[in-house]
Parts: C-alpha cells; structure tokens; sequence
C-alpha cells in the first residue's frame, strides 16, 4: 500500500510515499490516529494476545503486551498459547501522587495486578499481570481519580519528569507545575484513547486530529526533565530535552536548556551509542512550552524515519550538527537563547530519610528496592503504604531512583504515620548499605519481552556478594551507584553509574565502570559478555585499589578513571564500545 502524507503531517522526510521508509511510519499512517482495531481485541476471548499491529498501536495508550517468560518453553512444549498478559504505564507527570490516587492504584493492583506495583525509573507506576479483558476496568479506574496512561509509551513525549527535592517545598511546586503543563502540553490529543477506554463516541470534528504530531507522530519516544540543583535526580542530561533550574534568593529566574540525551544502544551496532544532552542556553519560565514545541518539532520534521534505530532525536543531533539543530530552534522560537548560566550539581541519588522543607513539613524518603511494591514476609510494603495514604493529608512522590517519598507530612500526622512504618516493618528500609541506596534495576524477566538476563531479581543477590568485597575493603558507607539492565536498552540508565551492568544472555552481563557520581559523565566497558564470578574479581580489584588509593571525598567513577582502568569520554558526549 502507498499512503502520502498531506502537508499538514509536517514532516519533511515524509514528502515520499511512506511504503519507503519505515514498516511503522506506515502502520501509524494507517492506524485512523491510533485506533486500529484495538476496541475489537478485548471481545476475543479465543486468545490471551492483541492483533499484531495493535500491538504496537497500543503502546500510544501506555499498554505493552507481554507473556510470563518463566512459562514461555514449557507452554511452547505443550504446544499452548504463550501466557499473554499486559503492562500498563501510568502518566504521572514529576511523580506527585495524591493519597486517593494512591490507594486507587492499589485497588487496581490487587484487583488486576497480582498485588504489586513498579515504581520506574521515570517517576511513575507500572502494572504487570494484567490480562486483556481487564484492561477497559483498570483504565477506567485510574480515570476514576484523574490519572491515564496516555502517552507513556509509544513514539511521542513520554511522562515528564521533575526533580523532587524535600528541602526546596516552594521552588519544586514552582518546576513541578511547570514539568505538569508540559506534559499536558506535549502528549498527543488522542481522541481514540477516550473513545477506546472511556466508551466516548466518535464525533466528527473540522479541527486537526493531532495538530502537531499529524498521523506519523514522532519518529520515536521523547523524554522531558525538569531538574533542580544541586540534586541531578532525574539525571537531565540522559533526556531529550532537559530543562535545568536555575534560582536565587527571589525564586526561579529560569532554565538552561540540555537537548539530545538517550542511553539506548544495541549490542555489536556501533552506530547506536548513549549520549548525554548538550546544555545550549537559557530561557525564561515563560518560554517553556514554546521550547518544547520547537524541539519536538525539529525532532519530528528530520528524525530518521526510515531506520528505526537511528530514529532518536541525538542521531538527528549528530548527524546535523549541534550548531545547525540549536539554530533551527531558535528560528521556530523567533528568538535567540540567552546564554547558559551557572550551575551545579553534587549527586544522582535520593535524599534518603527524613527531611523538613522550607514550608516546615516533613518528607520521608524510602528506599524501595527497584521499586517494587508488595507484600512481603515481615514487610507488608502494600498493606503499609495503603494504612498511610488513608491517613496522609500530603502526597506521595514517586523519585526517579525507585523510590518514595511521603511528601508534605503534617507535625499532626508524623506520629501516626511513624506507628504504620513500624507496624508494618518499613521503618527498616533505608537501613541499607549506602550501594544498596544507590541501586537500580530494570524489570527484565520474567515479563519483560526484550530482556536477556536477569536484573529485577538477580540485582539483590549480586549486591549481597558486592557487599562483603566493601565490607572487607571497609567502603560499607561509601555511596557507589550501581545499576543493572537486563538488555541493552538501559530502561535503568546503567550507562551514566560508576557500576553499570547490561545484560547479554541468561547469566552473563557487560560491565561497565566510570559514570559520573553526578551523572555527567558516561562509563565505558571494562568487560564484555561475563558471568558473576568474573564482575566479583574486576569490582574486587577495583574497589580493593579505591580502598587504598583514592584521594579524598574522590568518587568511585572519578577513581577508576585516574588509575587507567577505563578511558574517560573525552571528545563529543557519546561513545561507542
């Protein structure tokens, strides 16, 4: 089929017929904005799965179709059906979660979800387990108490992540509601998804379906950050396009603007690589929006549509060049950006335990560890979190490390709030090693279906045995970051920790040393496709030299560069390995 695109698609590269560039710019082209067949599939109940190209569809509405890959050779035996189920991604722009909302979200996960709930990497809650027939009532649900799932997939602006900051109260409800009206701004108009979900009735309309996507989206995904320093939470430069607070003494004046940032690669194509963003000005409050428009749009009118793994936004940067892309933002802008302006950043990492704000209420910050919510033995994180949320008059905030934040928690409320933690055997959460604190795993196996090894489940262990080469090389309370992946996407940003690990097959992972503490700097491999036995000897030699050599408050990542164990990035901000 050849399908040409009207000028209102707004894509450049799209001038040809589509049936020569990418199978997927044709399926979006061709999908009636989104809808496909997607409201036929839950009325099958011949099968557990979606038809294939609504497979992909879905992803738009937040949904992946998945199977139990712990089944999938044994029902492959018995010649049955794969164990189809579905993840469903929340859209919860900056993390702020109400205490309705929460405990929404736990009635639908001990509804649908097996009792358990993902906190991500990108501050918002995943359901797993679900099955197909149920996913009209777990849609429904969140809509019950404003939230969707619009847009946390698929190739347009995913969730909008917003640095969370407990000592900051005013300035982070400044930049939060700012990171809020961008998301709101930026995700697709997606008439087919209230249609789909919600039973709206089509109703014909003379404006633009989708006036700034138009029916081909983007070429790929686009992730937006709003960050506040000192803290680089939401690790800015791995965005899109990152927006970096910049305040004084009289609030927020504005944000310098990071863009081309992306962490995913595939193994043995040295075409793909991680990149970290390039900081290319500054910009008033005011100017957000627009920015996001004119960044978005340059991504959209030259993204490779023809090789899906050259379709992110900082190919189309390298490919053009860093002067050329900032110059076409500002003529969509009709301004100049002004000029970067100082800042600084001291950690990645989470503000663990209790803080008070400078709105005098308090936040606990929790350690979950790859921040996954259920109940277990002489930890009852469901039934705890859900005491708390019916007695909570502040909200939850989810932190881009996996973890959580009880926000806003009022000097009436702290004693009650302190008796659930201890009732439910939370207060020992954050009594961890301080590499333990600095964890992140991806989901992997056994849902996830583009995982090669284990990470989810296997990083605990590993941390265990990581743990006795500190405890004898006395670094227990050295704040190491570490990060595992079960392939090499990096959903867990393995690439910018001073540890990072990739998987590559069942059991065996890249290592990676040499991220920086702050997450400005990528690591480089020091060895390819190896088993635990050999990522113990390399962390045991390297930690055992840190131990002894480094210099003082020197980090992890900074010290293995210095003694030559990995080169450092040097020219441009990416690599290949």
């Amino acid at each position: 089929m050849t399908v040409t695109l009207s000028p209102s698609d707004r894509s450049r590269d799209l001038s040809q017929p589509l049936d020569r560039l990418g199978p997927d710019e044709t399926l979006k082209a061709s999908s009636d904005y989104l809808r496909g067949t997607i409201s036929q599939g839950p009325l099958d109940r011949l099968t557990g799965a979606v038809a294939p190209d609504d497979t992909k569809l879905m992803k738009f509405h937040g949904i992946y179709q998945q199977d139990d890959r712990d089944l999938r050779d044994e029902r492959r035996r018995q010649k049955l059906e794969s164990a189809f189920q579905f993840m469903a991604r929340v859209r919860l722009p900056g993390g702020v979660c109400t205490p309705a909302q929460w405990l929404k979200m736990d009635e639908l996960a001990r509804a649908y979800g097996q009792e358990t709930l993902r906190l991500t990497t990108r501050q918002t809650f995943q359901f797993h387990w679900l099955l197909k027939h149920n996913l009209k009532a777990t849609i429904q649900g969140l809509h019950e108490v404003l939230l969707d799932t619009v847009s946390a997939c698929g190739d347009d602006a995913r969730g909008v992540m917003c640095s969370v900051n407990p000592h900051l109260s005013a300035l982070h409800a400044e930049v939060y509601a700012l990171s809020k009206q961008a998301s709101d701004h930026a995700i697709p108009r997606m008439r087919a998804y209230h249609e789909i979900w919600y039973g709206q009735e089509r109703v014909a309309s003379s404006e633009p379906e989708e006036p700034f996507y138009g029916r081909t989206y983007m070429p790929r995904k686009f992730k937006i950050g709003f960050a506040i320093p000192p803290v680089n939470d939401i690790d800015v430069y791995a965005q899109d396009l990152g927006f970096i607070a910049i305040a004084d003494e009289t609030g927020l004046q504005g944000f310098n603007v990071a863009i081309g940032g992306g962490l995913g690669r595939t193994d043995q194509a040295p075409a793909t690589y991680p990149r970290l963003a390039d900081v290319i000005g500054f910009v008033k409050p005011g100017d957000v929006l627009a920015v996001c428009d004119a960044v978005m749009g340059v991504q959209r009118d030259y993204g490779d549509r023809k090789d899906r793994s050259h379709a992110r936004f900082k190919y189309t940067i390298d490919d053009r060049g860093l002067d050329w892309i900032k110059g076409d933002i500002e003529r969509r802008l009709g301004f100049e950006l002004g000029e970067a302006r100082a800042y600084d950043f001291v950690s990645n990492g989470d503000a663990i335990g209790w803080r008070t704000g400078d709105d005098g209420r308090h936040h606990l910050t929790l350690f979950i560890e790859n921040g996954r919510i259920a109940n277990l033995p002489g930890r009852t994180l469901m039934d705890g979190f859900r005491d708390i949320a019916e007695i909570h008059d502040g909200t939850f905030r989810l932190t881009p490390n996996q973890n959580l934040t009880i926000a806003q928690i009022s000097d009436e409320k702290r004693p009650e709030i302190e008796r659930l933690l201890e009732k439910h055997g939370l207060c020992g959460l954050n009594r961890q090693s301080a590499l333990r604190l600095n964890s992140m795993a991806c989901v992997a196996l056994p849902t996830c279906g583009l995982a090669m090894a284990e990470s989810e489940r296997y990083l605990p262990t590993l941390l265990t045995r990581i743990e006795m080469l500190l405890d004898r090389h006395h670094l227990t309370g050295e704040p190491i970051t570490i990060r595992m992946s079960g392939c090499p996407n990096g959903c867990s940003r393995p690439y910018i920790a001073e540890i990072g690990l990739s998987g590559r097959a069942p059991g065996k992972y890249n290592l990676y040393l040499g991220g920086g503490f702050h997450g400005q700097r990528l690591n480089r491999m020091y060895l390819e496709n190896v088993g635990e036995e050999a990522i113990l000897a390399a962390l045991d030699t390297t930690l055992g030299h840190y131990a002894r050599e480094r210099r003082e408050n020197e980090p992890f990542g900074d010290f293995v560069i210095r003694a030559g164990y990995v080169e450092e990035v040097r020219v441009g901000r990416h690599f290949n390995s």
